[in-house]
């Protein structure tokens, strides 16, 4: 498995993934699952994908290369020419689907899914920054205010931190330091999920990223990171007022008259309506 975020903000966008990829309890490897295509002074994109691995490669190494036609104007499109993020997406949904049309039956007759998705975010010269989640159909949706982040892989774990502190204006550093907590946590519960990690970190209108870097289990802000907010989860859940059953001298009562307990079945005979 694998887990990846990509966060939108005012100020810029934040990708990380894993680089675990697992077939089996023997057959543990590492895989990067970021890249990144950048044009300097004219366009970023950062592309993070997740499930089955020969699927997402085909899809890469096709991404580079791939072409679609624009109906309106008739202009041959790849990532590199594209004036959008949404066209430039619209050739990685090309691309996804030539992958399937080319292994999607044999997969099948083996017996596996065409399993891909991918997460694709970037600016062009001329448009704003821009954040979308590709399906396995080759069809996508682009991030909002309302929704400034996407997740795929195991996002379960980490999901819980995302929702109470991202918000459109969170400063590019906070944003990047919530989402290795949120890798802390997906780490801390799944073993399919492992180091290094990758992070970029895209400042708005730079057209480049200064801010890549790959992180190991040596690494020392990852290791104060991850030792600081398991201490501080302890010390905020001990914080917190334990349940009075019976009254006592709480001013949070838990027991209260209403709504009513659940009732209890005693006997055979007894019905609960």
């Amino acid at each position: 498995m694998t887990y990846c975020i990509a966060i939108k903000l005012n100020a810029g966008l934040v990708f990380l993934s894993d680089s675990r990829t697992n077939a089996g309890l023997d057959q543990i490897n590492s895989f990067r699952k970021m890249m990144i295509y950048e044009k300097q002074d004219d366009r970023f994109m950062a592309l993070l994908s997740a499930g089955n691995l020969s699927i997402s490669q085909s899809v890469r190494e096709l991404l580079q290369t791939m072409t679609i036609r624009d109906d309106a104007t008739g202009e041959v499109l790849t990532i590199w020419n594209a004036k959008s993020m949404f066209d430039a997406t619209r050739v990685l949904g090309a691309a996804v689907r030539h992958v399937y049309d080319r292994d999607g039956m044999a997969l099948k007759r083996a017996g596996v899914d065409f399993n891909v998705s991918m997460l694709f975010g970037g600016q062009i010269r001329g448009e704003g920054m821009r954040l979308f989640q590709v399906y396995s159909a080759g069809n996508f949706i682009e991030a909002t205010a309302e929704t400034p982040y996407f997740q795929i892989g195991e996002a379960k774990y980490g999901k819980p931190v995302l929702d109470r502190v991202l918000t459109p204006d969170l400063p590019l550093d906070e944003a990047a330091k919530c989402a290795l907590v949120s890798m802390d946590s997906t780490l801390k519960s799944n073993l399919s999920v492992g180091l290094p990690l990758d992070l970029a970190v895209y400042d708005i209108d730079s057209l480049r990223c200064d801010k890549l870097m790959c992180i190991d289990e040596d690494n020392p802000y990852f290791q104060m990171l991850r030792g600081n907010w398991g201490k501080r989860l302890r010390e905020v859940f001990d914080s917190i007022e334990d349940p009075q059953w019976f009254g006592g001298n709480s001013t949070v009562p838990l027991v209260m008259d209403k709504p009513s307990p659940i009732k209890k079945i005693t006997t055979p005979e007894e019905k609960l309506i």
